[in-house]
């Protein structure tokens, strides 16, 4: 008998027989030989597959979007089974996540900042898509749609990203001043938020060409460059993202680049005879039922609603700016854009209020 146990458990060991069924289904699991061959273990006699679109989902400051997610078993199972749903999001370094939305059946728990904004879309058989509403600046990126059943775990990723625009930043005390939590604030404080690599990539690709170097949502350093020339980098480099890498967050000072989505109100401009003082132009959109525009306002309404006005405007930051879409003289560079008056201590303007719809 000790022989006859030794010799089935050499059979056993040798990996020659089929994989065996008692429940469940295991393939490979007594793969032990270290010849790299992967281990696969598939319960319940099936695969479990999640599938994601490969490409990105597009949306827009305010909006509800809709992230897909569906799963299936190869082979298939007709039997209903008790799943669990998780979706969290990720940064782009995949090396946290952020708790979105957990589910069993009809029952589900939001976190945080997608507690009452996120819900399942369940109306297809075997879809688990993540509804998110009132879309916030801070929801771009990446998301994973994991489905778990029982001691099964398969997962896929969706890439939601914001049409928006990004823009460089200096506050008035001057270049190369603001620390990463500063670069934060100010960003926030115009209406937007420190732009992803992601995000000025996709800006440099439509154009942007900046020589100061600013801060990005990861706490690295970096700047878009279309046109190569000494001072950015130098003439023999080719056009691309110019990169410090990652910068002390507390004792590094540099610029930010931000990033503003679609706009949920309107901009518009007022005037006054004799132009107006900042004080002056801030009551003056009070009694509009407006405010004074933040920069990212004026940025968005530009890119996103064609404002364009060669008239200068105050800002909620106490810089002067005018938006142009159709370059002309008196109004300018030959290309479309932003323009900037800096931050004048004195002087009388127009300004761009903002009121929500």
């Amino acid at each position: 008998l000790p022989l006859l146990l030794e010799a089935s458990l050499l059979w056993l060991a040798s990996g020659s027989h089929h994989p065996f069924y008692n429940g469940f289904y295991y393939n490979y699991i007594m793969n032990d030989k270290g010849n790299g061959q992967e281990k696969v273990v598939y319960f319940n006699g099936a695969k479990l597959v999640v599938e994601t679109p490969k490409d990105p989902v597009y949306s827009s400051n305010g909006a509800n979007v809709t992230l897909p997610c569906h799963y299936h078993y190869e082979p298939d199972l007709e039997s209903k089974r008790k799943i669990r749903i998780k979706w969290s999001k990720l940064r782009d370094d995949y090396t946290k996540e952020q708790d979105v939305l957990v589910a069993i059946g009809k029952t589900y728990v939001a976190f945080g900042d997608f507690r009452g904004r996120a819900h399942l879309h369940q109306t297809g058989r075997r879809e688990a898509s993540l509804v998110v509403s009132d879309v916030r600046l801070q929801d771009d990126g990446k998301y994973r749609c994991e489905v778990i059943d029982g001691l099964e775990d398969e997962s896929n990723v969706v890439d939601l990203r914001l049409q928006g625009i990004v823009f460089p930043y200096q506050p008035p005390r001057g270049q190369y001043s603001l620390n990463f939590h500063e670069a934060e604030r100010v960003c926030q404080e115009q209406g937007a938020i420190l732009a992803t690599f992601n995000q000025l990539f996709q800006a440099w690709s439509e154009g942007l060409d900046w020589c100061n170097a600013g801060w990005l949502a990861d706490g690295t350093v970096q700047y878009p460059i279309r046109l190569p020339r000494k001072p950015c980098g130098g003439v023999h480099l080719a056009p691309g993202i110019r990169s410090y890498g990652p910068r002390h967050r507390h004792l590094h000072r540099f610029d930010a680049f931000c990033f503003s989505s679609a706009l949920r109100g309107e901009v518009f401009y007022l005037d006054h005879p004799s132009g107006m003082t900042l004080e002056e132009a801030k009551q003056s959109c009070q009694d509009m039922g407006a405010e004074v525009a933040r920069v990212g306002h004026l940025y968005s309404a530009w890119k996103f609603l064609g404002l364009d006005r060669c008239d200068a405007g105050w800002l909620a930051d106490g810089s002067v700016r005018y938006p142009i879409i159709k370059p002309r003289a008196n109004c300018g560079p030959v290309e479309p854009g932003v323009r900037s008056f800096g931050f004048p201590s004195e002087g009388r303007f127009g300004v761009f209020c903002y009121k929500e719809r």
